[in-house]
Parts: structure tokens; C-alpha cells; sequence
């Protein structure tokens, strides 16, 4: 991921295009979480936090890993004002409209996160303290308490149906509601162009959803996961996401494509391949 950011940062440098901004800017933090807690944990075998830093890694790691699924709802309300309502997105997603969506979805996770975060100190813990992940899990956190954990559990459910099912069902709807201003359209061309604004973000509600489906349902229905099972799925959707995000969208755009091409050609100009003669 920081080779990512780096030649996303030296395409911004040359462009000087904010849409590379706001993805590198977004998207680092978050993930940065998850892959410092991996390297110290796997890499330097030290596996020992503290337990104030362990109630702020958990709500760090689970603000992040739930503004994700409100971004793609963002994502996905902006391609359906654009796809079903084209004379008016100018009018309709107005930057201040739009900054105060943000905001809001911000202050929103920040909080709710926060309450189910600051329940875990009124806990008592009287048997084992290794935690069974890669950082301070809300879930293997709570299996190892021996007082009562069903306040605790019933937040996680809420938090996990306000943040996963919820955002699905939005998203969901407003496909639905793509695919009918789609199929309205006179010609195949239009509805070409007007789906292939849709791919970038259809992989990355996949490469989300999937992972996250696969524990926090089986969890809701009682099944028993496999901790290592639940430790891949959690990192599929914490790092694979914020990898692929500025990969997908930012190359996309015409002029990072033209200017990354203009600098290739110029470095292969000035740096011919010897081996070639």
C-alpha cells in the first residue's frame, strides 16, 4: 500500500489533481491500523498491548472499518443522482451538500463506535488475556471476560446491522434503481457508458462485503468461526479495500492516465533499454 501512495503521490505531484488527494488522504489512515498492529505482531513477535492502547485500537479500527461501508453509500447515492438524474446532479450534490453528508456520517460513526468502545472498561477479566487476532477484536476481547457481555454483544449486533446490513440494502436499492434508468435508455452506447461508471465501484462493494459477510453473518446465526478464518476475512476488507481504491479510481481519470503516460515516455526517452540492441 505505500508503494501505492507513493506513485499515487508523485502522479499528484506532476498533475497537481486533488481527486489523488482526497483517496490518499482518506484511505491511509485507516489501513496504516491494521498493518502496524500485523507487523508488530508477525514480523517482530510483539504481541503485548497494553490495555488503554488495546480500547484505542479497537475504536480506531472499527471507526475506519465502518466508514467504509457509509463511503460506498456515498459512493453509490452519487452515481444514482448522476445515472438517473443528469440535468440536475450539478444542483442536487452541491459541494456544501456533500460536506455536510460527510460530516455528518463522520460525527455519526465517531460516536457510536465511542459507545460500544467504552463499555469494555466495566468488564472484569479473570482468566486469559491473549487475545486471539492480530490487534485488541472486539468479539475475541469480549470471549474473554467472565462477567456478563450481553449489553456488550447486543451493541456489536446493532452496530453490525446499522453498518453492514443497512449500507447493503442502500446500496442495493440504488442499483436497482440504476439498472431502471439504465434499461429506459434509447441505445446500447448510453447504457455501456452509463454502467462502466458503475464498475469501479461494484468491485470494491464486492471486495468489502464479501469478507464481512462471511463472519459477522455466521456469527449473528450462532455459528462458530474458525478465529483464523475470521482473522483473513478482517483483513481482506481492512487492507484489500484501501489498496485497490486509489488504483481503481485514480487511473481512471484521463488526465492521471495522460500525464502518467507523458512521464513514462519521457523517462524511456531519456533512459532507452540497452538490452533491446
Amino acid at each position: 500500500h505505500s508503494i501505492i501512495v507513493a506513485c499515487m503521490y508523485t502522479i499528484m505531484k506532476i498533475t497537481e489533481t486533488c481527486q489523488v488527494k482526497i483517496f490518499i488522504q482518506s484511505k491511509l489512515q485507516g489501513s496504516w491500523v491494521v498493518k502496524k498492529n500485523m507487523i508488530k505482531t508477525y514480523i517482530l513477535l510483539d504481541n503485548f498491548v497494553p490495555f488503554n492502547l488495546c480500547l484505542v485500537q479497537m475504536y480506531t479500527y472499527y471507526t475506519f472499518l465502518s466508514l467504509e461501508p457509509l463511503s460506498l453509500c456515498i459512493l453509490s447515492y452519487d452515481r444514482f443522482i448522476v445515472i438517473c438524474f443528469p440535468l440536475r446532479q450539478e444542483s442536487i450534490n452541491t459541494n456544501t451538500r456533500m460536506a455536510y453528508i460527510i460530516s455528518a456520517v463522520w460525527f455519526f460513526v465517531s460516536t457510536t463506535t465511542l459507545c460500544c468502545t467504552s463499555s469494555i472498561p466495566t468488564l472484569s477479566f479473570c482468566g486469559s488475556l491473549n487475545v486471539n487476532s492480530y490487534f485488541c477484536d472486539y468479539a475475541p476481547v469480549l470471549r474473554l471476560a467472565c462477567s456478563d457481555t450481553t449489553s456488550q454483544w447486543n451493541c456489536a449486533t446493532a452496530l453490525t446491522i446499522l453498518f453492514i446490513t443497512i449500507p447493503f440494502i442502500f446500496i442495493f436499492s440504488t442499483y436497482m434503481g440504476i439498472l431502471t434508468a439504465v434499461f429506459r435508455m434509447k441505445n446500447n452506447q448510453s447504457r455501456y457508458k452509463a454502467l462502466a461508471t458503475c464498475t469501479e465501484h461494484l468491485i470494491l462493494v464486492a471486495l468489502f462485503f464479501i469478507p464481512i459477510f462471511i463472519i459477522f453473518n455466521l456469527g449473528f446465526f450462532g455459528m462458530i468461526i474458525n478465529p483464523n478464518i475470521r482473522t483473513v476475512c478482517l483483513s481482506f476488507s481492512s487492507l484489500l479495500t484501501p489498496c485497490v481504491n486509489p488504483i481503481l479510481y485514480s487511473l481512471k481519470t484521463k488526465e492521471i492516465q495522460r500525464r502518467l503516460h507523458s512521464l513514462l515516455t519521457r523517462r524511456l526517452s531519456v533512459h532507452p533499454l540497452k538490452n533491446a540492441h
